[in-house]
């Protein structure tokens, strides 16, 4: 057996992983137990994050809740900087949704808490977000993270975002940057291809800073926070906020 091999695991029958799993989770939480980095989505401390990905990113991943540099990045600006928990009544829309926010976010918003995905047979709604089956004005919020870049139509995505948000709501929709400039060829179409042309074989393009443009051409008001910008650096050490956080792009009508 390999050592933290997470796709190995899924090979293993129901009983063991019920029962190797939660052993192996206990042990690498031991293993990093300590009190220089603090999750601030569920709260707890660590000697460090852990290491993640194929390039093995240092001081990357939450052992507790999994949580990743743009996940905290983002829980620390949902709470700081939006009303999303103020108690109040409001309807979100959450795309894609990562295990590490869904049940929290359930939690503080119960029945308004929506989430979807093209495939993903957990979710509460399928949805191509190229074509979203709602009203006009239909939330209050919609956090999309990291999505559009499997998307062909994405400027289509981006106005149906822009059709169902409130006119007083707000949406967070992340992408990776990882181009000087927005590239896309839709005549790449095999795995391989897509791999060495945009860096994954599912992605369809690789975005730029102009991306924001596309977000005003759709209609938003965008803000663009870097992390710099939102904490200290003694704070963003704490809570594992790097680079690879990326930006958070915050968009009103």
């Amino acid at each position: 057996m390999k050592k933290n091999n997470i796709p190995y695991s899924s090979n293993l029958p129901d009983w063991a992983k019920n029962y190797l799993l939660p052993i192996r989770d206990n042990l690498r939480k031991f293993r990093y137990s300590g009190e220089g980095r603090i999750c601030p989505v569920c709260g707890n401390s660590s000697r460090l994050f852990r290491s993640f990905g194929i390039i093995q990113r240092k001081d990357a991943q939450c052992v507790h809740c999994s949580s990743l540099e743009r996940h905290r990045f983002v829980w620390l600006y949902f709470l700081r900087n939006t009303n999303l928990f103020d108690g109040s009544p409001k309807k979100m829309l959450h795309v894609a949704p990562e295990r590490c926010f869904e049940q929290r976010l359930r939690e503080k918003l119960k029945d308004d808490y929506i989430t979807a995905d093209i495939i993903d047979p957990r979710v509460m709604v399928n949805m191509d977000i190229t074509d979203i089956k709602y009203p006009d004005q239909s939330f209050d919020v919609i956090y999309c993270s990291h999505v559009l870049e499997h998307v062909q139509d994405d400027r289509k995505a981006m106005k149906e975002f822009y059709r169902v948000l409130n006119n007083n709501g707000w949406a967070i929709l992340l992408v990776p940057i990882t181009s000087e400039v927005t590239y896309e060829d839709p005549s790449i179409v095999k795995p391989q291809d897509r791999l060495r042309a945009f860096g994954q074989e599912d992605h369809v393009r690789r975005y730029g800073p102009d991306y924001v443009d596309r977000l005003r051409e759709a209609g938003f008001k965008v803000d663009t926070i870097t992390v710099s910008e939102f904490v200290s650096e003694e704070e963003a050490i704490l809570n594992g906020l790097t680079s690879a956080s990326g930006e958070i792009y915050f968009c009103t009508k």
